[in-house]
């Protein structure tokens, strides 16, 4: 493991007290926060086209429910690049990946702007989704850089921008889309993207491979790293648990808010709603510290039950606002602390962190979207009961699943 200094750029020099601060010492600096800021415009990516389906549908002459399997495209898409890129920041060139997927990930969001289709605007939120992969690639080394006793709150304070870009892409999204039109939320978010994936390339430090051999060894070697810990295979089964939950109900949430079956919003009415997302970021930091204090595990149980009351308040919601709005903080401050605690578990479990984070981050995202893919066909023959149902259901199996081994 390299030392903090080699980690980060700088040398001992560069920060002692009084001494100048260098060039090396201020690009370093800028890590961190440019991590957090990318992380928030990924997950705004991934979650662009949920406040939108309305517009989308309008625009192509079809109905919300009949397009709101593009969100499960966009969260399938982010699994699959996953899968395939997260591996390889231990193999390649990381500065040089980071910059090449920013700009495919920016060039895919355009591609989507100028769709003139369901089928050409699925392709670009697929491969812009697998390509903004860049903050799991950076995760793992924030992990390893931070104090054994803090590395809890290091990795909330990456969570915590993660859940601001899921609050931007429903507020901005739905609010601009309003204002401008869908295609041009998509032409801004390829900026953005372009823009914070290249300035995070030039401040990562220079670094060789650390792992030799074929491309993908590391994806080969997922399966038996997952195998032979019960622990990280714990926290990705609840974690798709917990994932698929939230992501059921908040990306089949702007059904509701904007049918006329449901509360007749406004696009940009309803992306407001996004601003109890807000609840995750609060929650971040603190779980990082209850993790620290306390464990994985218990954190992890206890956001369990704080999204089991939240779903019935969810089909509640369907006819009562107020119950709406304090089941959507309840789900936030679950996703968040379960996020929190499991992957700091899986981080810290195996001596292959950058692997067991691509098998963790990976299975949260299958299961999101495996479950957003129920929730649209749900809504559409249940209403918001079918879609409280998955959400139900997924809970359920994450927690029974994992139930059956042994806890730590």
């Amino acid at each position: 493991m390299s030392s903090p200094s080699a980690a980060t750029g700088t040398t001992p020099q560069s920060t002692t007290r009084g001494a100048p601060e260098g060039p090396a010492a201020r690009v370093s600096r800028l890590f961190l926060p440019l991590i957090a800021v990318c992380t928030a415009v990924t997950a705004a990516n991934i979650y662009l086209a949920a406040p939108l389906l309305p517009l989308i549908a309008h625009d192509f002459g079809s109905t919300p429910s009949a397009v709101a399997w593009l969100a499960s495209v966009a969260q399938l898409g982010y699994a699959a690049g996953l899968l395939f890129f997260a591996p390889l920041g231990d193999s390649v060139n990381r500065r040089r990946l980071v910059g090449v997927l920013a700009l495919v990930a920016a060039a895919a969001l355009v591609a989507g702007a100028a769709s003139a289709g369901t089928g050409a605007l699925a392709a670009a939120v697929l491969v812009a989704s697998a390509a903004t992969v860049v903050p799991q690639l950076l995760v793992p080394l924030v992990a390893e850089r931070a104090p054994a006793d803090r590395r809890a709150r290091h990795v909330a304070a990456v969570v915590a921008g993660l859940f601001t870009g899921v609050v931007a892409a429903r507020v901005l999204g739905g609010l601009a889309g309003q204002a401008f039109g869908w295609r041009s939320v998509f032409v801004g978010a390829a900026v953005l993207t372009a823009v914070l994936g290249l300035a995070t390339a030039y401040v990562l430090p220079g670094e060789r491979p650390r792992r030799r051999g074929p491309l993908f060894a590391g994806l080969a070697a997922l399966p038996g790293v997952v195998r032979h810990s019960p622990d990280l295979w714990r926290a990705c089964v609840r974690q798709a648990g917990m994932y698929g939950a939230w992501s059921a109900l908040w990306t089949s949430l702007a059904l509701l808010l904007a049918g006329d079956d449901g509360y007749g919003m406004t696009t940009a009415a309803a992306g407001l709603f996004g601003l109890f997302g807000l609840a995750a970021s609060v929650v971040a930091p603190l779980a990082g510290g209850l993790v620290d204090r306390f464990g994985a595990a218990k954190v992890v149980r206890s956001a369990y039950l704080v999204a089991a009351v939240s779903v019935p308040l969810f089909w509640l919601g369907g006819q009562v606002m107020a119950a709406l709005c304090a089941a959507a903080v309840l789900v936030h401050a679950a996703l968040v602390a379960s996020h929190v605690a499991n992957q700091t578990l899986a981080l810290t479990t195996t001596s292959a962190p950058a692997t067991a984070n691509t098998a963790y981050v990976v299975s949260g995202f299958a299961g999101g979207a495996l479950a957003s893919a129920l929730a649209g066909p749900a809504y559409g023959h249940w209403g918001w009961g079918g879609v409280c149902a998955v959400a139900g259901v997924w809970l359920v199996l994450g927690w029974a699943v994992t139930a059956i081994r042994r806890e730590r």
